[in-house]
């Protein structure tokens, strides 16, 4: 009887901590346990050790039996890891544990959004990524929605309901935030605000797709890929430019970078201990 290997991954955000625990093996790879973990304004070392604390006791097991514990993201920081994987592999290799099929996997963070090309295996070939203004990422949704008085988990919907969105100017998140100020002030509707700044976060990314030569399907994970106002901003202005993108938000998406950590961990494991009898004989 082959003995039982439990990894765990760990993508920490800087605005949710995702994990998954996972039976590996070659052959196959089953999440036995996973969650999500808003950091709000606590410390995320203590989030990362809650959320680990508590998957290890929805799947009854114990930090002994976890092989290899692998952080992606910010997860520097994670107690007893054993590895760090950075984030672009992690999720390409995540994607591909969703969305086999997929070619490209969009990676749509609260930070950055990261459109990246993948073989078979979910091996990074090529990639292409937004710069550092806040106002393409998932934050600036999540900042505006609170000054709106939304919860974030409002806004896709709410999006969706729109008939005349007003786009806010892209350039960057001051003034990004300004528009959305004078929106308000001149009585824009919210739905048409929100639609507006999705479209906004949307063109970008159909820009980095365009210029990655992205090929379909494209599996997106992230924060963003739960929102379905986003989803649907996308995709609306690929078939504008022309695209012919499919577009693919699995509903474990937020985790695609802790399943890809999960399952490098897994890999890393199993090479070391190859490397280590190899030596050893």
């Amino acid at each position: 009887m082959n003995e039982q290997l439990y990894t765990l991954g760990i993508d920490v955000g800087c605005s949710y901590i995702k994990a998954v625990v996972m039976n590996y093996s070659d052959e196959e790879q089953i999440i036995l346990a996973k969650g999500a973990e808003k950091i709000r304004r606590r410390n995320p070392e203590v989030v990362a050790e809650e959320l680990i604390a508590h998957l290890l006791k929805k799947s009854d097991l114990t930090q002994g039996d976890i092989a290899y514990l692998a952080s992606t993201g910010e997860g520097e920081m994670v107690k007893n890891k054993k590895g760090h994987f950075y984030s672009m592999t992690t999720h390409a290799r995540g994607a591909k544990y969703l969305v086999p099929e997929c070619k490209t996997v969009v990676d749509m963070g609260a930070l950055y959004v990261k459109a990246v090309k993948v073989d078979d295996k979910g091996k990074v070939l090529d990639y292409k990524m937004t710069g550092q203004c806040a106002s393409g990422s998932g934050q600036f949704i999540e900042n505006i929605s609170r000054y709106l008085g939304l919860a974030i988990d409002e806004v896709g919907d709410l999006s969706l309901t729109s008939h005349n969105p007003e786009t806010p100017s892209g350039i960057c998140a001051v003034l990004a935030e300004t528009d959305v100020i004078n929106m308000v002030s001149r009585g824009i509707d919210t739905p048409d605000i929100i639609k507006g700044i999705h479209l906004s976060i949307a063109n970008r990314i159909v820009r980095l797709l365009s210029s990655l030569k992205a090929e379909s399907p494209i599996a997106l994970t992230g924060g963003m890929a739960m929102n379905k106002g986003m989803v649907q901003a996308v995709d609306e202005l690929a078939r504008e430019s022309k695209h012919e993108f499919k577009l693919i938000a699995h509903p474990d998406s937020i985790y695609g970078g802790a399943i890809g950590a999960a399952i490098w961990g897994g890999f890393r494991y199993l090479k070391l201990k190859a490397t280590q009898s190899a030596l050893v004989a």
